[in-house]
């Protein structure tokens, strides 16, 4: 017997103590309620209702089982609602990989967007470049990534794709720091601060022939895989690097410009295993990622070189015989 079904006819009888009324809103005929009734009674044991001429009414069996079988449905609904979020990717934990160079705020801001799409789901971020990320996806170490493009994704589906421009970062005492924009012909003789080619082999060598085709070999390659010692090494003058941005114009000791023509361009997207046991979560946080992303403004309006360039140590206390804007 369909217990579960059962008790909702039940409780369905016992709010309308009338067993047409009760077949009426059921939309089935009232024999087959009264029957499928009695085999519930048999089943349980006890009589539910009592029935007479004067009208059906809970016997102290039916009364003390409704409040029960209130609980128990309200029990099995939960149960469903929590099978289909588990099954919609809205519970657990999604283990997914982002690029070493992605900024705090964004990261937070995905962190959040995630929160709010899903907030049963806790998400596990793995700081991975995209080679590695490749190679975890495939192995099951990771269920969803960020990759930068071009990457090999036989094995993989891919997310809405985001392009980003990247510009220069020059040290401020740089001559070309005074341009509104730089070509990367300017760019000539520097040497070149570039995240490892492990991190994502395909952008690496994408960005590297850009940058050959338009005039600009580097005299030096040094790398650096996290964000502050690449602008701690072009503030100590051993290169310039690519940066979206936001990093480096928070460095007062670097100067961040466009690219004319803007050559190099960051494509990047949420990637996933193929096949039936992908995550069912990981295309929500791909489509999470590339709204992020979008929203994410690096080309804002550049800080003009000031006439007469400040000295670096001013920047942090102030010199001798100076007061400070608070003692003014």
């Amino acid at each position: 017997m369909d217990l579960l079904r059962h008790l909702r006819l039940f409780v369905t009888v016992a709010d309308e103590l009338h067993f047409s009324r009760a077949a009426e809103r059921l939309g089935m005929a009232q024999p087959p309620l009264s029957q499928a009734i009695r085999r519930l009674e048999k089943e349980l044991g006890a009589e539910l209702f009592d029935r007479s001429q004067r009208g059906v009414r809970l016997s102290a069996a039916g009364a003390a089982l409704l409040e029960e079988a209130h609980d128990l449905l309200a029990r099995e609904e939960r149960l469903r609602t929590l099978a289909r979020r588990a099954a919609e990717g809205g519970l657990g934990t999604l283990r997914a990989g982002v690029p070493p160079d992605t900024a705090a705020a964004v990261l937070s801001a995905l962190l959040t967007a995630c929160a709010e799409r899903a907030p049963g789901l806790c998400v596990d971020l793995h700081e991975v470049g995209t080679g590695e990320q490749v190679r975890l996806l495939a192995s099951g170490g990771l269920d969803v990534g960020l990759v930068h493009h071009p990457v090999d994704a036989t094995e993989l589906c891919l997310g809405p794709e985001i392009t980003l421009d990247l510009g220069v970062v020059l040290p401020r005492t740089s001559p070309l720091a005074r341009l509104p924009e730089v070509r990367l012909a300017d760019l000539a003789g520097h040497d070149l601060v570039l995240f490892p080619r492990a991190q994502a082999p395909g952008w690496y060598d994408r960005l590297l022939d850009v940058c050959r085709t338009e005039g600009f070999v580097p005299g030096r390659l040094r790398h650096a895989s996290h964000p502050e010692f690449l602008l701690a090494l072009v503030t100590a003058g051993h290169g310039i690097a690519f940066d979206r941005g936001p990093a480096a114009r928070k460095e007062p000791r670097v100067a961040w410009r466009p690219l004319a023509g803007r050559p190099l361009a960051q494509r990047i997207s949420g990637a996933w295993p193929a096949g039936r046991g992908a995550h069912p979560a990981a295309r929500h946080f791909a489509a999470c990622a590339a709204e992020v992303l979008s929203r994410d403004h690096t080309a804002g309006p550049h800080r003009p070189f000031p006439p007469a360039a400040p000295r670096p140590w001013t920047v942090v206390y102030d010199g001798p015989g100076e007061k400070s804007d608070d003692d003014r």
